[in-house]
């Protein structure tokens, strides 16, 4: 059985396993060693960590072990590289110097009757929320801590909730922080759902995903997470972003590695060609978009499993993808926010808090991760492609239904010492010298680092790599 460092059952990862369909022996073949204590909260972050990293490693050594007639060996996870890479955008650094996280006004802030968190980190959202609300952007005139005041101001004499569905009909992001809901789940962690085809096996190879082709089209944190980790593994990954919604460079800077870039308005007839012809010969395609904003370009999952039924279709979201909030915009730290967690996290003052990291977003990107390694290596004995579908919604009722009891001990621990700095690496990049978390896959063999770092975001030609 899955073990963790005193030897005793994992049962995180051995249901983070079974939700992605794997053989229940193969997860006894999981353990994890190194520092326990990086990762600290109420909530049990650390487990979910590992276990998420864990099943990603084991997903990875099942491929391989498959496309080479082996054996799937044993499962090692350091829970220091997990931690480490579980805040990789908070390590990352440009020429020595930090990036920054969130802007000036994204956070939380008091209402009149709680809290709300907003978030305005791209220039779009900043000047949706500011425009919803009736502020005039202060910012432009270099006054961004006026505007921030402003914003203060505006929100102390308003609802929560009423800011939040102001915010929402306007493209704006600000959610209600609300107390936990009741236990029971509404959002599975991970939904599979096979199309059946008749796909050529992978042939035998040195890494898991070699000669995988993957259309990303995600961006932010979790699904880029996803694909940096398929592109360490051997995929080619080519990720595609609309020329009218520029990436921050930060973001791209941590989760671009392994990866090309590059940029195809897909409404556009000359770039929707180009699409369809990498379309055709790509083995997955992973989306980030909210339900239904592909489907009006024809780019829906069940469009192009009808089209090609041995594609790997794999889609994440915010909200999960039923129920009233499905098609709204979210990032990790709104999901904390509205579903429980930031409430649980509050300080002794009541001001809401956070997780160690944005568990949400990463944990779901190892879990996308091993989801697509888990339908490949199913396709290599069916021939059949797949629909997957995650939600950092799904993520967030799996990791606050396992909460323990108030006053119980913390997650993390101090098993030994924690260090970052033995997981960190430096690299040339275009940005510059670049420090970065390494990757946490441990498998045998697994690459100790991508093969090479992030290239300037949107300037690679739109084509594959020669196979």
């Amino acid at each position: 059985m899955t073990t963790n460092q005193s030897g005793d059952p994992d049962a995180t990862t051995a249901d983070a396993w079974a939700a992605l369909g794997g053989a229940p022996g193969l997860a006894d073949g999981v353990a994890y060693h190194g520092p326990g204590g990086a990762l600290p909260s109420r909530l049990p972050v650390r487990e979910l960590a590992r276990a998420t990293v864990g099943v990603c490693s084991l997903a990875a050594a099942e491929l391989l072990a498959r496309r080479n007639a082996g054996s799937v060996p044993v499962v090692r996870v350091d829970e220091g590289a997990v931690a480490t890479a579980f805040v990789s955008e908070r390590h990352l650094r440009i020429e020595g110097a930090p990036v920054t996280t969130f802007a000036p006004l994204s956070g939380f802030w008091p209402t009149a009757d709680g809290w709300v968190r907003t978030h305005a980190n791209y220039p779009h959202h900043r000047a949706r929320l500011l425009a919803a609300l009736g502020l005039p952007d202060l910012g432009e005139q270099g006054d961004e801590e006026k505007t921030a005041r402003r914003l203060a101001a505006e929100l102390a004499g308003r609802r929560a909730v009423e800011i939040q569905e102001t915010a929402y009909p306007a493209g704006a992001l600000a959610v209600a922080v609300v107390p936990p809901p009741a236990p029971g789940p509404t959002h599975p962690l991970v939904e599979r759902h096979p199309a059946p085809a008749a796909a050529r096996p992978l042939p035998p190879a040195g890494l898991p995903a070699a000669g995988v082709r993957v259309l990303d089209l995600t961006r932010v944190i979790a699904g880029p997470v996803a694909t940096r980790t398929l592109a360490l593994l051997g995929a080619d990954v080519l990720r595609i972003d609309s020329p009218r919604l520029p990436e921050s460079a930060d973001a791209h800077a941590d989760t671009g590695f392994g990866k090309r870039s590059t940029r195809l308005d897909l409404e556009l007839p000359a770039d929707r060609a180009v699409f369809e012809q990498l379309l055709e010969t790509a083995d997955v395609v992973v989306s980030g978009y909210r339900p239904g904003a592909l489907d009006r370009l024809g780019l829906g999952a069940d469009e192009l499993l009808a089209r090609r039924p041995e594609l790997v279709v794999a889609q994440l979201n915010a909200w999960g993808w039923h129920g009233p909030w499905a098609t709204r915009r979210g990032f990790d730290s709104l999901v904390q926010a509205g579903v429980g967690i930031a409430a649980l996290e509050a300080g002794p003052d009541g001001r809401p808090g956070v997780l160690p990291a944005q568990a949400l977003d990463h944990g779901t990107g190892y879990l996308l991760a091993a989801a697509v390694l888990r339908a490949l290596t199913d396709r290599q004995e069916t021939g059949a492609g797949a629909r997957l579908r995650l939600s950092l919604a799904g993520t967030a009722e799996w990791l606050r239904e396992r909460i323990e009891p108030v006053g119980g001990r913390p997650s993390g621990r101090a098993d030994e010492p924690y260090d970052p700095a033995r997981w960190l690496a430096e690299t040339r990049t275009p940005y510059g010298l670049q420090r970065y978390a390494l990757p946490p896959i441990g498998y045998p063999g697994a690459p100790a680092a991508w093969a090479h770092g992030p290239g300037r975001w949107g300037v690679d030609r739109a084509e594959w790599k020669t196979r």
